[in-house]
C-alpha cells in the first residue's frame, strides 16, 4: 500500500470515529483496532492514542440503559489492551497502559455447574475508574475496582480491590507494596496485606 493509499485510509478511519462514537477528541488515534463494540457509549478524548489490536466495548450485557466507557484527554493505551465497560469503565486523564491490559466491570457468570460458563449470564461488576496520572504495566487486569490517581500498578498484578491514590500494588491478588508521604516527600514501603 502506497503513501498516500495509507493517509486516505487513515482519513477515512478519522471520519467515521467522528460519526459513530459518543465523542472522538482532537488529534486522537486509534490504530488498526481488533474490535469496537458499542462505539455510540465511547468518549475518546483529545490526544488519545490507542495502540494496535485493541477491542474497546461498552455493551449493555447487564441491563444498564446506557454502558460508559470514557478514555480521558491525552491517555496512551498499549497495543492489544481489552476494555469492556457493562455499566462504567472511566479512565481519568494521561493515563498510561502497557501492552495485553484487560479492564472490565463485568465478568462470566460461573455459578450452574451443569452450564458451560460461555452459556450463563455475564455478572456485573462494580465501575472502574483509573485516576488521573496512573500507570497499568504489561499484562494488568482490572476487574471491578478503582485505581487511585498517580499509582503505578506492576507487571501481570489482578486487581480486584480498590488502590488509593499516589500508591504501587502488585501480585494476584494486587496488594498495595508503597504509598507516596506528602510529609516527607517520598515514597515509603508500606505493610498493606
Amino acid at each position: 500500500m502506497g503513501l498516500c493509499s495509507k493517509i486516505a485510509a487513515k482519513c477515512r478511519a478519522l471520519i467515521w470515529y467522528r460519526f459513530t462514537f459518543r465523542h472522538y477528541g482532537r488529534r486522537s488515534l486509534i490504530i488498526r483496532p481488533l474490535q469496537l463494540d458499542g462505539t455510540k457509549n465511547i468518549s475518546i478524548g483529545d490526544r488519545v492514542v490507542v495502540g494496535e489490536g485493541s477491542w474497546l466495548a461498552a455493551m449493555p450485557l447487564t441491563g444498564s440503559e446506557q454502558p460508559n466507557l470514557e478514555i480521558g484527554n491525552r491517555c496512551s493505551i498499549g497495543h492489544f489492551n481489552h476494555i469492556y465497560a457493562t455499566r462504567e469503565i472511566v479512565l481519568e486523564q494521561a493515563v498510561l497502559t502497557a501492552d495485553h491490559v484487560y479492564i472490565s466491570d463485568n465478568q462470566h457468570g460461573y455459578a450452574d455447574i451443569h452450564q458451560p460458563v460461555k452459556d450463563q449470564p455475564i455478572r456485573q461488576l462494580r465501575p472502574v475508574r483509573i485516576g488521573e496520572g496512573s500507570w497499568l504495566g504489561e499484562n494488568v487486569c482490572v476487574m471491578g475496582a478503582s485505581i487511585g490517581k498517580h499509582c503505578v500498578i506492576g507487571a501481570n498484578a489482578v486487581v480486584t480491590r480498590d488502590v488509593p491514590d499516589y500508591s504501587v500494588a502488585v501480585g494476584c491478588p494486587a496488594r498495595v507494596i508503597k504509598r507516596y508521604n506528602p510529609v516527607t516527600q517520598q515514597w515509603q514501603q508500606t505493610d498493606d496485606k
